[in-house]
Protein backbone atom coordinates (compact mmCIF):
# COMPACT_ATOMS: atom_id res chain seq x y z
CA UNK A 1 0.00 0.00 0.00
CA UNK A 2 1.17 3.53 -0.88
CA UNK A 3 2.79 4.36 2.01
CA UNK A 4 2.94 8.28 2.25
CA UNK A 5 -1.32 7.63 1.77
CA UNK A 6 -0.65 5.16 4.78
CA UNK A 7 0.44 7.68 6.69
CA UNK A 8 -1.90 9.87 7.02
CA UNK A 9 -5.88 8.73 6.12
CA UNK A 10 -4.66 5.44 5.05
CA UNK A 11 -3.26 7.57 6.91
CA UNK A 12 -2.48 10.66 5.89
CA UNK A 13 -0.15 12.05 8.56
CA UNK A 14 2.09 13.74 6.09
CA UNK A 15 4.94 11.59 7.66
CA UNK A 16 6.26 12.31 4.44
CA UNK A 17 7.52 15.22 5.14
CA UNK A 18 9.91 13.75 7.39
CA UNK A 19 11.61 11.57 4.86
CA UNK A 20 14.22 12.00 2.50
CA UNK A 21 13.69 13.10 -0.67
CA UNK A 22 14.61 11.01 -3.76
CA UNK A 23 16.11 11.10 -7.07
CA UNK A 24 14.05 12.93 -9.57
CA UNK A 25 11.60 11.13 -11.88
CA UNK A 26 13.30 9.65 -15.25
CA UNK A 27 9.91 9.05 -17.56
CA UNK A 28 10.97 7.39 -20.17
CA UNK A 29 9.52 4.16 -21.65
CA UNK A 30 11.18 0.71 -20.68
CA UNK A 31 13.38 -1.48 -22.49
CA UNK A 32 15.74 -4.76 -22.45
CA UNK A 33 17.83 -3.73 -24.87
CA UNK A 34 21.81 -3.24 -24.15
CA UNK A 35 23.07 -0.25 -22.82
CA UNK A 36 26.72 0.86 -23.50
CA UNK A 37 29.16 -1.65 -23.60
CA UNK A 38 26.70 -3.99 -24.73
CA UNK A 39 25.60 -4.13 -20.77
CA UNK A 40 21.69 -5.41 -20.30
CA UNK A 41 19.68 -2.08 -19.50
CA UNK A 42 17.38 -3.43 -16.22
CA UNK A 43 14.60 -0.60 -16.08
CA UNK A 44 12.94 0.03 -12.15
CA UNK A 45 10.32 1.56 -11.01
CA UNK A 46 10.51 2.77 -7.60
CA UNK A 47 8.29 5.31 -6.10
CA UNK A 48 8.34 8.25 -4.59
CA UNK A 49 10.15 8.95 -0.85
CA UNK A 50 11.05 4.78 -0.98
CA UNK A 51 14.48 5.46 -1.15
CA UNK A 52 16.83 8.56 -0.60
CA UNK A 53 19.21 10.14 -3.24
CA UNK A 54 21.93 9.19 -1.24
CA UNK A 55 20.57 5.28 -0.75
CA UNK A 56 19.71 4.87 -4.22
CA UNK A 57 22.93 6.26 -5.44
CA UNK A 58 24.93 3.88 -3.28
CA UNK A 59 23.36 0.95 -3.68
CA UNK A 60 22.82 1.05 -7.83
CA UNK A 61 26.77 1.84 -7.44
CA UNK A 62 27.17 -1.36 -5.40
CA UNK A 63 25.01 -3.71 -7.88
CA UNK A 64 26.48 -2.70 -10.87
CA UNK A 65 29.73 -3.29 -9.24
CA UNK A 66 28.67 -6.79 -7.93
CA UNK A 67 27.25 -7.16 -11.73
CA UNK A 68 29.00 -5.38 -13.99
CA UNK A 69 26.96 -6.60 -17.16
CA UNK A 70 24.01 -4.82 -15.98
CA UNK A 71 22.70 -1.15 -16.28
CA UNK A 72 20.40 -0.24 -13.55
CA UNK A 73 17.82 2.88 -14.73
CA UNK A 74 16.07 3.59 -12.12
CA UNK A 75 12.81 5.61 -12.98
CA UNK A 76 11.21 7.60 -9.54
CA UNK A 77 7.31 7.03 -10.06
CA UNK A 78 4.81 9.21 -8.60
CA UNK A 79 1.69 7.33 -6.34
CA UNK A 80 -0.91 9.84 -7.99
CA UNK A 81 -2.33 7.39 -10.78
CA UNK A 82 0.02 5.04 -10.61
CA UNK A 83 -2.75 2.21 -10.58
CA UNK A 84 -3.38 3.28 -13.87
CA UNK A 85 0.21 3.43 -15.41
CA UNK A 86 1.06 0.06 -13.77
CA UNK A 87 -2.15 -1.94 -14.96
CA UNK A 88 -1.11 -0.41 -18.80
CA UNK A 89 2.62 -1.77 -18.44
CA UNK A 90 1.27 -5.07 -17.06
CA UNK A 91 -0.26 -5.51 -20.28
CA UNK A 92 1.55 -4.25 -22.60
CA UNK A 93 4.97 -5.35 -24.28
CA UNK A 94 7.27 -3.27 -23.16
CA UNK A 95 6.97 -3.04 -19.26
CA UNK A 96 9.34 -1.89 -17.12
CA UNK A 97 11.82 -4.78 -15.39
CA UNK A 98 11.10 -4.26 -11.77
CA UNK A 99 7.92 -2.92 -10.33
CA UNK A 100 8.10 -1.14 -7.11
CA UNK A 101 3.69 -1.54 -6.03
CA UNK A 102 2.28 -0.78 -2.76
CA UNK A 103 1.43 -4.25 -1.00
CA UNK A 104 -2.65 -4.70 -0.82
CA UNK A 105 -2.10 -3.94 -4.56
CA UNK A 106 -0.88 -6.97 -4.92
CA UNK A 107 -3.76 -9.17 -6.08
CA UNK A 108 -5.07 -6.51 -7.95
CA UNK A 109 -2.21 -6.81 -10.38
CA UNK A 110 -2.01 -10.66 -10.33
CA UNK A 111 -5.32 -11.02 -10.77
CA UNK A 112 -4.41 -9.52 -14.69
CA UNK A 113 -2.14 -12.17 -15.45
CA UNK A 114 0.95 -10.21 -16.06
CA UNK A 115 2.87 -10.37 -12.71
CA UNK A 116 5.48 -13.77 -12.61
CA UNK A 117 4.80 -16.20 -10.15
CA UNK A 118 8.13 -16.08 -8.14
CA UNK A 119 7.08 -19.00 -5.28
CA UNK A 120 10.20 -20.71 -6.28
CA UNK A 121 12.23 -18.09 -4.88
CA UNK A 122 10.86 -17.98 -1.72
CA UNK A 123 13.46 -20.19 0.41
CA UNK A 124 16.11 -18.42 -1.35
CA UNK A 125 15.08 -15.02 -0.40
CA UNK A 126 14.41 -16.14 3.78
CA UNK A 127 10.83 -15.81 3.05
CA UNK A 128 10.14 -18.13 6.10
CA UNK A 129 11.71 -14.41 8.10
CA UNK A 130 9.19 -12.19 6.28
CA UNK A 131 7.17 -9.95 7.87
CA UNK A 132 3.37 -10.70 7.46
CA UNK A 133 2.17 -7.96 6.55
CA UNK A 134 4.04 -7.83 3.53
CA UNK A 135 4.14 -11.63 2.72
CA UNK A 136 0.75 -12.12 2.95
CA UNK A 137 -0.50 -10.07 0.41
CA UNK A 138 2.03 -10.67 -1.89
CA UNK A 139 1.20 -14.30 -1.71
CA UNK A 140 -2.50 -14.68 -3.32
CA UNK A 141 -4.01 -18.64 -4.46
CA UNK A 142 -0.83 -19.77 -3.20
CA UNK A 143 1.53 -18.49 -5.35
CA UNK A 144 4.07 -15.80 -4.34
CA UNK A 145 3.95 -12.47 -6.88
CA UNK A 146 5.19 -10.12 -4.73
CA UNK A 147 8.41 -9.96 -2.79
CA UNK A 148 8.69 -7.64 0.38
CA UNK A 149 10.55 -4.37 0.31
CA UNK A 150 9.48 -2.45 3.37
CA UNK A 151 7.08 -1.50 5.86
CA UNK A 152 5.33 0.85 8.48
CA UNK A 153 2.57 0.75 11.00
CA UNK A 154 1.21 2.44 13.75
CA UNK A 155 2.10 2.76 17.04
CA UNK A 156 0.85 4.60 20.12
CA UNK A 157 2.73 8.00 20.56
CA UNK A 158 2.30 9.25 24.47
CA UNK A 159 3.43 12.23 26.36
CA UNK A 160 6.34 10.76 29.05
CA UNK A 161 5.68 13.86 31.30
CA UNK A 162 1.86 13.52 31.46
CA UNK A 163 2.35 9.43 32.10
CA UNK A 164 4.75 10.40 35.15
CA UNK A 165 2.30 12.89 36.42
CA UNK A 166 -0.49 10.27 36.73
CA UNK A 167 1.87 7.89 38.35
CA UNK A 168 2.38 5.30 35.47
CA UNK A 169 5.75 4.35 35.37
CA UNK A 170 5.99 2.60 32.39
CA UNK A 171 4.24 1.76 29.27
CA UNK A 172 1.31 -0.86 29.04
CA UNK A 173 2.11 -4.07 27.50
CA UNK A 174 -1.30 -5.23 26.90
CA UNK A 175 -4.99 -3.94 26.82
CA UNK A 176 -6.17 -4.27 29.89
CA UNK A 177 -3.17 -2.26 31.00
CA UNK A 178 -3.30 0.37 28.68
CA UNK A 179 -7.10 0.98 29.22
CA UNK A 180 -5.93 1.40 32.92
CA UNK A 181 -3.76 4.03 32.35
CA UNK A 182 -5.94 5.44 29.74
CA UNK A 183 -8.61 5.85 32.29
CA UNK A 184 -5.74 7.60 34.44
CA UNK A 185 -4.63 9.79 32.30
CA UNK A 186 -8.35 10.95 30.91
CA UNK A 187 -9.03 13.56 33.04
CA UNK A 188 -11.18 17.25 33.32
CA UNK A 189 -9.88 18.80 30.30
CA UNK A 190 -7.07 16.58 29.49
CA UNK A 191 -8.00 13.96 26.81
CA UNK A 192 -6.44 10.11 28.13
CA UNK A 193 -6.80 9.32 24.23
CA UNK A 194 -7.32 10.87 20.78
CA UNK A 195 -8.43 8.23 18.44
CA UNK A 196 -11.25 9.07 16.02
CA UNK A 197 -14.47 7.51 15.50
CA UNK A 198 -13.46 5.98 12.05
CA UNK A 199 -9.75 5.07 12.27
CA UNK A 200 -10.91 1.96 10.66
CA UNK A 201 -7.22 0.54 10.05
CA UNK A 202 -6.57 0.23 14.23
CA UNK A 203 -10.01 -1.26 14.37
CA UNK A 204 -8.99 -4.16 12.14
CA UNK A 205 -6.05 -4.51 14.36
CA UNK A 206 -8.52 -5.32 17.20
CA UNK A 207 -10.78 -7.55 15.28
CA UNK A 208 -7.70 -9.20 14.28
CA UNK A 209 -6.49 -9.73 17.74
CA UNK A 210 -10.01 -11.47 18.40
CA UNK A 211 -9.50 -13.82 15.41
CA UNK A 212 -11.85 -12.07 13.04
CA UNK A 213 -11.31 -10.32 9.83
CA UNK A 214 -12.81 -7.46 7.96
CA UNK A 215 -13.79 -10.01 5.29
CA UNK A 216 -13.25 -13.87 4.11
CA UNK A 217 -12.84 -16.11 1.08
CA UNK A 218 -15.65 -18.18 0.89
CA UNK A 219 -14.55 -21.08 -2.54
CA UNK A 220 -14.04 -18.89 -5.05
CA UNK A 221 -15.83 -15.85 -3.52
CA UNK A 222 -15.07 -12.73 -0.74
CA UNK A 223 -17.56 -12.29 1.64
CA UNK A 224 -17.43 -9.23 4.32
CA UNK A 225 -17.44 -10.67 8.27
CA UNK A 226 -18.19 -7.60 10.48
CA UNK A 227 -21.28 -9.08 11.83
CA UNK A 228 -18.97 -11.80 13.37
CA UNK A 229 -18.57 -11.93 17.12
CA UNK A 230 -14.89 -11.81 16.63
CA UNK A 231 -15.38 -8.19 15.03
CA UNK A 232 -17.79 -7.23 17.23
CA UNK A 233 -15.54 -7.92 19.76
CA UNK A 234 -13.06 -5.51 18.59
CA UNK A 235 -15.50 -2.89 17.73
CA UNK A 236 -16.49 -3.22 21.58
CA UNK A 237 -12.47 -2.83 22.28
CA UNK A 238 -12.41 0.21 20.10
CA UNK A 239 -15.71 1.65 21.50
CA UNK A 240 -14.42 1.66 25.35
CA UNK A 241 -10.58 2.93 24.24
CA UNK A 242 -12.36 5.79 21.97
CA UNK A 243 -14.79 6.53 25.46
CA UNK A 244 -11.80 7.45 26.68
CA UNK A 245 -11.13 11.13 25.21
CA UNK A 246 -12.93 13.04 22.85
CA UNK A 247 -12.37 12.56 19.24
CA UNK A 248 -15.07 12.88 17.26
CA UNK A 249 -17.01 9.85 16.27
CA UNK A 250 -18.05 10.81 12.63
CA UNK A 251 -14.68 11.37 10.81
CA UNK A 252 -10.94 9.80 10.58
CA UNK A 253 -7.35 11.33 11.29
CA UNK A 254 -7.66 13.93 8.79
CA UNK A 255 -10.83 15.78 9.88
CA UNK A 256 -9.36 17.56 11.81
CA UNK A 257 -5.78 17.02 11.35
CA UNK A 258 -4.98 14.58 14.76
CA UNK A 259 -1.46 16.29 14.42
CA UNK A 260 -3.14 19.99 15.40
CA UNK A 261 -5.42 18.23 17.70
CA UNK A 262 -2.18 16.58 19.58
CA UNK A 263 -0.09 19.87 19.76
CA UNK A 264 -2.23 21.87 21.54
CA UNK A 265 -1.14 20.35 24.43
CA UNK A 266 -4.04 18.40 26.10
CA UNK A 267 -3.93 15.23 24.59
CA UNK A 268 -2.07 11.91 26.23
CA UNK A 269 -1.95 9.33 23.59
CA UNK A 270 -2.46 9.17 20.14
CA UNK A 271 -2.04 6.04 17.57
CA UNK A 272 -0.31 7.18 14.63
CA UNK A 273 2.99 6.35 12.62
CA UNK A 274 6.29 7.37 15.04
CA UNK A 275 6.63 10.57 12.46
CA UNK A 276 4.30 11.95 13.31
CA UNK A 277 5.71 12.80 16.77
CA UNK A 278 8.01 15.15 14.95
CA UNK A 279 5.16 16.78 12.88
CA UNK A 280 3.74 17.00 16.61
CA UNK A 281 6.90 18.82 17.96
CA UNK A 282 7.02 20.82 14.43
CA UNK A 283 3.53 22.76 15.57
CA UNK A 284 4.18 22.88 19.44
CA UNK A 285 7.88 23.47 20.37
CA UNK A 286 7.18 22.96 23.52
CA UNK A 287 6.31 19.26 23.48
CA UNK A 288 9.90 18.53 22.19
CA UNK A 289 11.37 15.65 24.46
CA UNK A 290 7.69 14.57 26.03
CA UNK A 291 7.01 12.37 23.65
CA UNK A 292 7.56 8.59 23.17
CA UNK A 293 6.66 5.03 21.76
CA UNK A 294 4.70 1.74 22.17
CA UNK A 295 3.71 -0.76 20.05
CA UNK A 296 0.13 -0.99 20.26
CA UNK A 297 -0.53 -3.48 23.56
CA UNK A 298 -1.77 -7.18 22.41
CA UNK A 299 -4.56 -8.99 24.54
CA UNK A 300 -1.26 -10.12 26.08
CA UNK A 301 1.80 -9.30 27.00
CA UNK A 302 4.20 -11.77 24.74
CA UNK A 303 2.53 -10.46 21.31
CA UNK A 304 2.19 -7.21 20.82
CA UNK A 305 -1.20 -5.90 19.23
CA UNK A 306 -1.62 -6.91 15.56
CA UNK A 307 -1.37 -3.82 13.28
CA UNK A 308 -2.51 -2.89 9.71
CA UNK A 309 1.18 -2.84 7.93
CA UNK A 310 1.35 0.07 4.81
CA UNK A 311 4.35 -0.53 2.61
CA UNK A 312 5.49 -1.65 -0.48
CA UNK A 313 6.65 -5.22 -2.37
CA UNK A 314 8.46 -5.62 -5.73
CA UNK A 315 6.91 -7.46 -8.86
CA UNK A 316 8.79 -8.44 -12.31
CA UNK A 317 5.85 -8.02 -14.75
CA UNK A 318 5.72 -11.33 -17.43
CA UNK A 319 6.47 -8.26 -20.29
CA UNK A 320 10.09 -7.75 -18.94
CA UNK A 321 12.91 -8.60 -20.96
CA UNK A 322 15.08 -9.36 -18.37
CA UNK A 323 13.85 -11.54 -15.98
CA UNK A 324 16.94 -13.24 -14.50
CA UNK A 325 18.63 -9.63 -14.23
CA UNK A 326 15.22 -8.57 -12.71
CA UNK A 327 15.46 -10.93 -10.29
CA UNK A 328 19.60 -10.45 -9.22
CA UNK A 329 18.17 -7.03 -8.16
CA UNK A 330 15.11 -7.36 -6.35
CA UNK A 331 17.74 -9.84 -4.23
CA UNK A 332 19.73 -7.53 -3.86
CA UNK A 333 17.09 -4.51 -2.42
CA UNK A 334 15.13 -7.01 -0.66
CA UNK A 335 18.73 -8.67 0.83
CA UNK A 336 19.92 -8.45 4.66
CA UNK A 337 22.54 -5.78 3.88
CA UNK A 338 20.30 -3.28 1.57
CA UNK A 339 17.49 -4.07 3.79
CA UNK A 340 19.66 -3.08 7.22
CA UNK A 341 20.58 0.14 5.34
CA UNK A 342 17.45 1.21 3.81
CA UNK A 343 15.75 0.59 7.13
CA UNK A 344 18.50 3.02 9.07
CA UNK A 345 18.17 5.92 6.13
CA UNK A 346 14.54 5.76 6.01
CA UNK A 347 13.16 5.01 9.52
CA UNK A 348 11.36 1.86 7.97
CA UNK A 349 10.69 -1.88 9.20
CA UNK A 350 13.25 -3.84 7.20
CA UNK A 351 11.19 -6.96 5.40
CA UNK A 352 12.27 -9.67 7.82
CA UNK A 353 11.05 -10.27 11.50
CA UNK A 354 14.85 -10.86 12.34
CA UNK A 355 15.86 -7.69 11.07
CA UNK A 356 14.23 -5.49 13.49
CA UNK A 357 17.08 -4.78 16.12
CA UNK A 358 18.73 -2.64 13.53
CA UNK A 359 16.19 0.24 14.65
CA UNK A 360 17.21 -0.28 18.53
CA UNK A 361 18.61 3.21 18.59
CA UNK A 362 15.20 5.02 17.12
CA UNK A 363 12.51 4.47 19.78
CA UNK A 364 9.88 5.37 17.35
CA UNK A 365 11.08 2.97 14.88
CA UNK A 366 12.05 -0.09 17.03
CA UNK A 367 8.45 0.58 18.19
CA UNK A 368 7.54 0.08 14.87
CA UNK A 369 8.89 -2.63 13.72
CA UNK A 370 8.17 -5.03 17.30
CA UNK A 371 4.36 -3.81 16.14
CA UNK A 372 5.67 -5.44 12.77
CA UNK A 373 5.97 -8.76 13.67
CA UNK A 374 2.26 -8.58 14.03
CA UNK A 375 1.20 -7.04 11.13
CA UNK A 376 -1.56 -7.73 8.55
CA UNK A 377 -3.18 -6.02 6.06
CA UNK A 378 -6.35 -5.75 3.84
CA UNK A 379 -7.91 -8.92 2.71
CA UNK A 380 -6.47 -9.85 -0.17
CA UNK A 381 -9.02 -9.30 -3.06
CA UNK A 382 -8.44 -7.73 -6.53
CA UNK A 383 -11.36 -5.60 -5.48
CA UNK A 384 -10.19 -4.47 -2.32
CA UNK A 385 -10.18 -1.01 -3.72
CA UNK A 386 -13.73 -0.89 -3.69
CA UNK A 387 -14.74 -0.97 -0.11
CA UNK A 388 -12.74 1.63 0.61
CA UNK A 389 -14.23 3.72 -2.49
CA UNK A 390 -17.29 4.09 -0.25
CA UNK A 391 -15.92 2.54 2.87
CA UNK A 392 -19.16 0.88 4.64
CA UNK A 393 -16.50 0.14 7.44
CA UNK A 394 -16.35 3.87 8.74
CA UNK A 395 -20.23 4.03 8.54
CA UNK A 396 -20.56 1.17 10.61
CA UNK A 397 -18.00 2.29 13.39
CA UNK A 398 -19.93 5.56 13.61
CA UNK A 399 -23.02 3.89 13.87
CA UNK A 400 -21.78 1.93 16.80
CA UNK A 401 -20.50 4.83 18.84
CA UNK A 402 -23.36 6.36 18.29
CA UNK A 403 -25.76 4.00 19.98
CA UNK A 404 -26.73 1.78 16.88
CA UNK A 405 -27.36 -1.89 17.66
CA UNK A 406 -23.71 -3.42 16.80
CA UNK A 407 -25.36 -6.42 15.53
CA UNK A 408 -27.43 -4.80 12.95
CA UNK A 409 -24.50 -2.13 12.07
CA UNK A 410 -22.41 -5.29 11.49
CA UNK A 411 -25.05 -7.22 9.28
CA UNK A 412 -25.21 -3.77 7.24
CA UNK A 413 -21.79 -3.61 6.72
CA UNK A 414 -20.94 -6.87 5.90
CA UNK A 415 -23.47 -6.68 3.03
CA UNK A 416 -21.99 -3.54 1.80
CA UNK A 417 -18.49 -5.11 1.95
CA UNK A 418 -19.87 -8.11 -0.07
CA UNK A 419 -21.26 -6.21 -2.21
CA UNK A 420 -18.48 -3.94 -2.64
CA UNK A 421 -16.24 -7.52 -3.05
CA UNK A 422 -18.64 -8.84 -5.96
CA UNK A 423 -20.15 -11.65 -3.48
Amino acid sequence: MKIVRFFAGAAALAVAASLSACGGSDDKGSGDGKGDGGRTTLDVWLMRDSVSEEFQTQFEKDFEKQHPKIDVKIQIQEWNGIGQKITAALASNDAPDVIEVGNTQVAQYAASGGVKDLSDKVSQLGGSDWIPGLAEPGKVDGKQYGIPYYAANRVVIYRTDLYEKAGIKQPPTTREEWLAATRKLNTGKQQGIYLPGQNWYTLAGFIWDEGGDLAVKEGDTWKGALDTPEALAGMEFYKELQSLGKGPKDSDEAEPPQVEVVAKGDVAQVIAVPGGAKLIEEANPELKGKLGFFPIPGKTADKPGAVFTGGSDLIIPEASGNPDEAYAFIKALAGDDAQKKLATAMSYVPNKKSLASVLASDPGASAMATGATNGRATPNSPEWAAVEANNPIKEFMTQVLTGADPKKAGADATEAVSKALGG
